[in-house]
Protein backbone atom coordinates (compact mmCIF):
# COMPACT_ATOMS: atom_id res chain seq x y z
CA UNK A 1 0.00 0.00 0.00
CA UNK A 2 1.58 3.29 -0.66
CA UNK A 3 2.84 5.85 1.57
CA UNK A 4 0.02 8.00 3.24
CA UNK A 5 1.32 11.32 2.38
CA UNK A 6 -0.96 14.40 3.47
CA UNK A 7 -3.80 13.80 6.52
CA UNK A 8 -6.51 15.86 7.41
CA UNK A 9 -7.55 15.18 10.83
CA UNK A 10 -11.05 17.08 11.95
CA UNK A 11 -9.64 20.02 10.65
CA UNK A 12 -12.20 23.40 11.44
CA UNK A 13 -11.22 26.56 10.02
CA UNK A 14 -13.05 29.99 10.12
CA UNK A 15 -11.61 33.54 9.08
CA UNK A 16 -12.65 35.64 12.03
CA UNK A 17 -13.73 34.86 15.40
CA UNK A 18 -17.25 36.08 14.49
CA UNK A 19 -17.35 34.51 11.31
CA UNK A 20 -18.69 31.12 10.69
CA UNK A 21 -16.87 27.67 10.09
CA UNK A 22 -15.47 27.94 6.93
CA UNK A 23 -14.40 24.09 7.20
CA UNK A 24 -16.21 21.38 9.98
CA UNK A 25 -14.81 18.51 11.36
CA UNK A 26 -13.28 17.76 7.82
CA UNK A 27 -10.85 14.63 7.96
CA UNK A 28 -8.98 12.64 4.44
CA UNK A 29 -5.77 11.34 3.14
CA UNK A 30 -3.93 11.64 0.67
CA UNK A 31 -1.23 9.22 -0.52
CA UNK A 32 1.80 9.18 -2.22
CA UNK A 33 1.81 9.02 -6.05
CA UNK A 34 -2.00 9.68 -6.43
CA UNK A 35 -3.65 12.18 -8.15
CA UNK A 36 -7.31 13.80 -6.13
CA UNK A 37 -9.61 16.26 -7.15
CA UNK A 38 -10.92 18.22 -4.75
CA UNK A 39 -14.57 20.12 -5.70
CA UNK A 40 -17.46 21.91 -4.25
CA UNK A 41 -20.03 25.29 -5.23
CA UNK A 42 -17.97 28.33 -4.41
CA UNK A 43 -17.72 28.95 -0.50
CA UNK A 44 -17.73 25.27 0.08
CA UNK A 45 -14.32 25.10 1.38
CA UNK A 46 -12.22 24.04 -1.42
CA UNK A 47 -9.82 26.90 -1.73
CA UNK A 48 -9.23 27.25 2.69
CA UNK A 49 -7.97 23.62 2.16
CA UNK A 50 -5.53 24.58 -0.39
CA UNK A 51 -3.91 27.94 1.57
CA UNK A 52 -3.78 25.03 4.88
CA UNK A 53 -1.45 22.38 2.98
CA UNK A 54 0.50 24.37 2.26
CA UNK A 55 0.52 26.59 5.84
CA UNK A 56 -0.65 30.35 4.38
CA UNK A 57 -3.54 29.63 6.78
CA UNK A 58 -3.72 27.35 9.92
CA UNK A 59 -6.89 25.75 11.55
CA UNK A 60 -8.31 26.83 14.84
CA UNK A 61 -9.06 23.26 15.34
CA UNK A 62 -8.12 19.87 14.64
CA UNK A 63 -4.08 18.99 12.72
CA UNK A 64 -3.06 18.66 9.80
CA UNK A 65 -0.24 16.11 8.86
CA UNK A 66 2.41 16.18 6.06
CA UNK A 67 4.82 13.27 5.17
CA UNK A 68 4.85 12.87 9.33
CA UNK A 69 5.20 16.61 10.32
CA UNK A 70 2.07 18.32 11.57
CA UNK A 71 1.71 21.93 9.86
CA UNK A 72 2.04 24.75 12.28
CA UNK A 73 4.61 27.83 12.55
CA UNK A 74 7.52 25.98 13.77
CA UNK A 75 7.44 23.52 10.60
CA UNK A 76 5.75 26.03 8.41
CA UNK A 77 9.65 26.11 6.29
CA UNK A 78 9.88 22.60 5.98
CA UNK A 79 6.41 21.55 4.44
CA UNK A 80 6.69 24.24 2.44
CA UNK A 81 9.96 22.45 1.00
CA UNK A 82 6.88 19.59 0.31
CA UNK A 83 4.15 21.67 -1.08
CA UNK A 84 4.42 23.14 -4.07
CA UNK A 85 1.19 25.40 -5.01
CA UNK A 86 -0.30 27.24 -8.16
CA UNK A 87 -2.50 29.39 -8.19
CA UNK A 88 -5.40 30.73 -10.90
CA UNK A 89 -3.97 33.72 -11.93
CA UNK A 90 0.34 33.03 -12.89
CA UNK A 91 0.60 36.57 -12.46
CA UNK A 92 0.71 36.84 -9.07
CA UNK A 93 3.39 33.86 -9.15
CA UNK A 94 6.04 36.14 -10.78
CA UNK A 95 8.89 37.72 -9.51
CA UNK A 96 11.94 37.60 -11.93
CA UNK A 97 12.68 39.61 -14.89
CA UNK A 98 13.06 36.32 -17.33
CA UNK A 99 11.37 32.74 -16.97
CA UNK A 100 14.81 31.41 -15.91
CA UNK A 101 15.07 33.98 -13.10
CA UNK A 102 11.78 32.86 -11.85
CA UNK A 103 12.20 29.19 -12.10
CA UNK A 104 15.68 29.97 -10.32
CA UNK A 105 13.89 32.13 -7.57
CA UNK A 106 12.70 29.43 -5.21
CA UNK A 107 15.68 27.37 -5.02
CA UNK A 108 17.72 30.49 -4.89
CA UNK A 109 15.55 30.87 -1.13
CA UNK A 110 16.42 27.35 -0.26
CA UNK A 111 20.48 27.57 -1.12
CA UNK A 112 20.67 25.43 -4.32
CA UNK A 113 24.02 25.25 -4.94
CA UNK A 114 24.12 27.15 -8.76
CA UNK A 115 25.21 24.13 -10.75
CA UNK A 116 22.37 22.19 -9.48
CA UNK A 117 19.95 25.26 -10.02
CA UNK A 118 20.36 25.24 -13.23
CA UNK A 119 20.06 21.76 -14.27
CA UNK A 120 16.98 21.70 -12.29
CA UNK A 121 15.60 25.16 -14.74
CA UNK A 122 16.84 23.35 -17.54
CA UNK A 123 14.97 20.01 -16.68
CA UNK A 124 11.85 21.40 -15.57
CA UNK A 125 11.62 23.85 -18.69
CA UNK A 126 12.11 20.86 -20.56
CA UNK A 127 9.01 19.50 -18.65
CA UNK A 128 7.06 22.02 -19.32
CA UNK A 129 8.00 22.36 -22.62
CA UNK A 130 9.03 25.93 -22.09
CA UNK A 131 12.48 25.37 -22.27
CA UNK A 132 12.98 28.03 -25.83
CA UNK A 133 11.59 30.94 -23.57
CA UNK A 134 14.42 30.58 -20.75
CA UNK A 135 15.09 34.44 -21.35
CA UNK A 136 11.94 35.99 -22.45
CA UNK A 137 10.22 38.09 -20.04
CA UNK A 138 7.04 36.26 -18.29
CA UNK A 139 4.80 39.48 -18.91
CA UNK A 140 5.20 38.53 -22.91
CA UNK A 141 4.23 34.72 -22.63
CA UNK A 142 0.49 33.82 -23.25
CA UNK A 143 -1.56 32.59 -20.21
CA UNK A 144 -0.83 28.64 -20.34
CA UNK A 145 2.81 29.80 -20.94
CA UNK A 146 2.60 31.41 -18.10
CA UNK A 147 1.08 28.49 -16.12
CA UNK A 148 3.67 26.10 -17.45
CA UNK A 149 6.22 28.57 -16.16
CA UNK A 150 4.22 28.77 -12.83
CA UNK A 151 4.28 24.80 -12.54
CA UNK A 152 8.41 24.68 -13.45
CA UNK A 153 8.98 26.84 -10.69
CA UNK A 154 7.28 24.70 -8.37
CA UNK A 155 8.90 21.76 -9.83
CA UNK A 156 11.65 23.03 -9.46
CA UNK A 157 12.19 22.41 -5.66
CA UNK A 158 11.18 19.02 -6.18
CA UNK A 159 7.53 18.80 -4.38
CA UNK A 160 6.11 15.62 -3.08
CA UNK A 161 2.76 17.36 -2.99
CA UNK A 162 1.66 19.77 -5.91
CA UNK A 163 -1.43 21.34 -5.62
CA UNK A 164 -3.57 23.25 -8.43
CA UNK A 165 -6.16 25.20 -6.89
CA UNK A 166 -8.08 26.85 -9.90
CA UNK A 167 -4.62 26.50 -11.89
CA UNK A 168 -6.95 26.66 -15.38
CA UNK A 169 -9.54 28.76 -14.60
CA UNK A 170 -8.78 31.55 -16.70
CA UNK A 171 -7.65 29.54 -19.46
CA UNK A 172 -9.61 28.83 -22.80
CA UNK A 173 -10.65 25.02 -23.42
CA UNK A 174 -7.62 24.45 -25.87
CA UNK A 175 -5.38 26.19 -22.84
CA UNK A 176 -6.86 23.73 -20.07
CA UNK A 177 -6.05 20.88 -21.79
CA UNK A 178 -2.53 21.76 -22.56
CA UNK A 179 -1.68 22.16 -18.90
CA UNK A 180 -3.42 19.08 -17.83
CA UNK A 181 -1.96 16.82 -20.05
CA UNK A 182 1.43 18.23 -19.11
CA UNK A 183 0.59 18.29 -15.25
CA UNK A 184 -0.61 14.24 -15.96
CA UNK A 185 2.77 14.05 -17.77
CA UNK A 186 4.48 15.37 -14.86
CA UNK A 187 2.74 13.38 -11.97
CA UNK A 188 3.17 9.99 -13.79
CA UNK A 189 7.02 10.60 -14.32
CA UNK A 190 7.78 12.41 -11.12
CA UNK A 191 5.96 10.62 -8.94
CA UNK A 192 4.16 13.60 -7.57
CA UNK A 193 0.97 13.68 -5.20
CA UNK A 194 -1.15 15.95 -7.08
CA UNK A 195 -4.02 17.55 -5.96
CA UNK A 196 -6.48 19.81 -8.05
CA UNK A 197 -8.97 22.40 -7.22
CA UNK A 198 -11.12 23.21 -9.64
CA UNK A 199 -14.58 23.61 -11.40
CA UNK A 200 -13.65 21.56 -14.33
CA UNK A 201 -14.95 18.39 -14.58
CA UNK A 202 -12.85 17.19 -17.87
CA UNK A 203 -10.12 18.00 -15.16
CA UNK A 204 -12.09 16.09 -12.33
CA UNK A 205 -12.37 12.37 -14.73
CA UNK A 206 -8.87 12.67 -15.05
CA UNK A 207 -8.25 12.17 -11.21
CA UNK A 208 -7.95 8.80 -9.38
CA UNK A 209 -10.25 9.88 -6.48
CA UNK A 210 -12.61 13.00 -5.62
CA UNK A 211 -13.45 14.61 -2.72
CA UNK A 212 -16.66 16.34 -2.77
CA UNK A 213 -17.06 19.55 -0.02
CA UNK A 214 -20.39 21.00 0.69
CA UNK A 215 -20.63 24.13 3.16
CA UNK A 216 -17.80 23.54 4.53
CA UNK A 217 -17.63 19.40 5.33
CA UNK A 218 -16.61 16.52 3.36
CA UNK A 219 -20.07 15.12 1.41
CA UNK A 220 -18.23 12.33 -0.51
CA UNK A 221 -14.94 10.30 -1.57
CA UNK A 222 -15.41 8.02 -3.89
CA UNK A 223 -13.81 7.60 -7.34
CA UNK A 224 -14.88 10.14 -10.48
CA UNK A 225 -17.29 7.01 -11.78
CA UNK A 226 -18.77 6.55 -8.33
CA UNK A 227 -19.06 10.67 -7.93
CA UNK A 228 -20.69 11.00 -11.06
CA UNK A 229 -23.48 8.25 -10.79
CA UNK A 230 -24.91 10.63 -7.99
CA UNK A 231 -26.22 12.72 -10.65
CA UNK A 232 -29.63 14.21 -9.31
CA UNK A 233 -27.84 14.38 -5.77
CA UNK A 234 -24.61 16.27 -6.94
CA UNK A 235 -27.48 18.52 -8.56
CA UNK A 236 -29.11 19.40 -5.12
CA UNK A 237 -25.72 20.76 -3.69
CA UNK A 238 -24.73 22.93 -6.45
CA UNK A 239 -22.76 21.23 -8.68
CA UNK A 240 -22.96 19.68 -12.14
CA UNK A 241 -21.64 16.60 -14.06
CA UNK A 242 -19.71 15.59 -17.50
CA UNK A 243 -21.82 16.40 -20.46
CA UNK A 244 -20.97 12.69 -21.80
CA UNK A 245 -22.79 11.14 -18.16
CA UNK A 246 -26.07 12.95 -19.38
CA UNK A 247 -25.98 11.91 -22.46
CA UNK A 248 -25.26 8.46 -21.66
CA UNK A 249 -28.05 8.68 -18.99
CA UNK A 250 -30.45 10.03 -21.86
CA UNK A 251 -29.74 7.24 -24.01
CA UNK A 252 -30.31 4.51 -21.32
CA UNK A 253 -33.95 6.23 -20.77
CA UNK A 254 -34.22 5.86 -24.38
CA UNK A 255 -33.57 1.78 -24.48
CA UNK A 256 -30.08 1.91 -25.50
CA UNK A 257 -27.96 -0.53 -23.01
CA UNK A 258 -25.40 0.73 -22.43
CA UNK A 259 -22.37 -1.47 -19.97
CA UNK A 260 -20.48 1.00 -18.19
CA UNK A 261 -21.01 4.81 -16.69
CA UNK A 262 -18.85 6.31 -19.26
CA UNK A 263 -16.63 9.18 -17.90
CA UNK A 264 -15.78 10.93 -21.58
CA UNK A 265 -15.89 10.90 -24.92
CA UNK A 266 -13.76 8.21 -25.65
CA UNK A 267 -15.68 5.78 -23.05
CA UNK A 268 -18.80 6.13 -24.92
CA UNK A 269 -17.98 5.60 -28.16
CA UNK A 270 -16.25 2.79 -27.02
CA UNK A 271 -19.50 1.30 -25.05
CA UNK A 272 -21.70 2.32 -28.35
CA UNK A 273 -18.77 0.55 -30.68
CA UNK A 274 -19.77 -2.75 -28.31
CA UNK A 275 -23.06 -2.91 -28.66
CA UNK A 276 -23.38 -1.77 -32.29
CA UNK A 277 -20.79 -5.06 -32.96
CA UNK A 278 -23.07 -6.97 -31.15
CA UNK A 279 -26.42 -6.11 -32.71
Amino acid sequence: MSKKLVEFRNVSFKYGEKEPWVLRNCSFEIYENEWVAIIGHNGSGKSTIAKLLNGLLFPQEGEIIIDGQQVNEDSIWNIRKEVGMVFQNPDNQFVGATVQDDVAFGMENRGFPREEMQQRISETLSAVRMQDYRLTEPHRLSGGQKQRVAIASVLAISPKVLILDEATAMLDPSGRKEIMDTVGRIQESNGLSLITITHDLQEVVQAERVIVMNNGEKWKEASPREIFSEKDALRKIGLDVPFVAILAEELKQAGVSLTAAPLNQEELLEDLWTLHSRT
